[in-house]
């Protein structure tokens, strides 16, 4: 059998390309392993189902590491095929891979399996840990990389806001223990103590096992409440804009290759295909990409109907 070079490897790990049937069907196969595993974990937990089933879920856990150990040492052995110069090294290229966020989740999925079959304590309160196998499915979800786009980008945003948050959290504590801790000294005894209702009073959650009774604290606890409304709302103004602000870029970015592509009035075949690639790097569905492609494409046509040097219509220009 003739053994498959390492750089189609590479590519059949990466994100199916538009007609790669294989990696298609490897993406496919990966994400229902995936998703399966999080079920038999979900499943796992339940004693009834864990005790008729016990042997059928040790199997499963045995295939699915073999897979997932598998597609680890392919993807860390092609790593030096990827596109990223990075990487090109054939030994620091492999560590700097193996240290990226994607590698490191693909090791972790893997490794409480190998720890409690080497180590000889109990370990077995690290199966749990599987279920971190649900973020291998941020490799093939494009919404998850804007996410993590976003996340990074508005990082200094979301620290602000928390500060802020710590900020109040320490005012309303101080400041609901002054006024409880007296008819209240079993909830309120201390500052640290207050903490739990002013964090559940900041963030709108409002437990009730712990509340104010005096009119002062009554009086506190409601200004609270409307300042942690406002305080919920900030994060997720700030994730909202970050959205709103990364999907404008991706369609920018996509319009930008489009108008590359239609400079000389058609698309080839080489040209659309890298067009599809970008639009599914870039999650944009086939509506949004067609309506671009409607809007260059009546871009390029005037622009192609007018005299490159009087800029008037053609059929008004005059040969001299």
């Amino acid at each position: 059998m003739q053994s498959i070079p390492r750089h189609r490897i590479a590519e059949i790990l990466q994100v199916s390309r538009p007609g790669d049937k294989l990696s298609r069907s490897i993406d496919l196969f990966l994400i229902l392993l995936i998703c399966l595993n999080i079920l038999a974990v979900i499943m796992g937990s339940v004693a009834s189902f864990a005790a008729n089933y016990r042997t059928e879920l040790d199997v499963f856990e045995l295939f699915s590491v073999y897979v997932f150990t598998l597609e680890y040492l392919l993807r860390v052995w092609s790593a030096i095929e990827m596109p990223n110069n990075k990487y090109h090294h054939p030994i620091f290229g492999r560590l700097r891979y193996m240290l990226t966020p994607m590698a490191i989740i693909d090791i972790l999925a893997i490794l409480p399996f190998y720890l409690i079959l080497f180590v000889n304590i109990d370990l077995r309160f690290l199966r749990i840990f599987r279920v971190l196998r649900i973020f291998k499915l941020t490799r093939y979800s494009g919404a998850m990389g804007v996410v993590i786009n976003v996340l990074k980008e508005e990082a200094d945003s979301f620290f602000a806001a928390f500060f802020v948050l710590i900020i109040l959290l320490v005012l309303t504590s101080s400041g609901i223990y002054l006024l409880e801790h007296k008819m209240q000294p079993e909830a309120f005894g201390s500052i640290p103590q207050a903490m739990w209702w002013a964090m559940a009073t900041l963030t709108t959650v409002g437990y009730g096992d712990v509340i104010p009774i005096t009119v002062a604290g009554k009086f506190f606890g409601s200004c609270i409440t409307v300042i942690g409304m406002g305080m919920v709302a900030l994060p997720a103004g700030i994730l909202a804009s970050g959205f709103s602000d990364q999907l404008r870029r991706r369609r920018e970015e996509y319009n930008l290759k489009l108008g590359a592509a239609l400079a000389d009035g058609i698309i080839t075949e080489d040209e659309q295909i890298e067009l599809n690639q970008l639009r599914q790097q870039l999650d944009l569905n086939q509506e949004d990409a067609e309506l671009l492609l409607r809007t260059a494409s009546r871009t390029v046509a005037r622009k192609l109907s007018k005299c490159p040097h009087c800029h008037k219509a053609i059929n008004e220009t005059h040969l001299e």
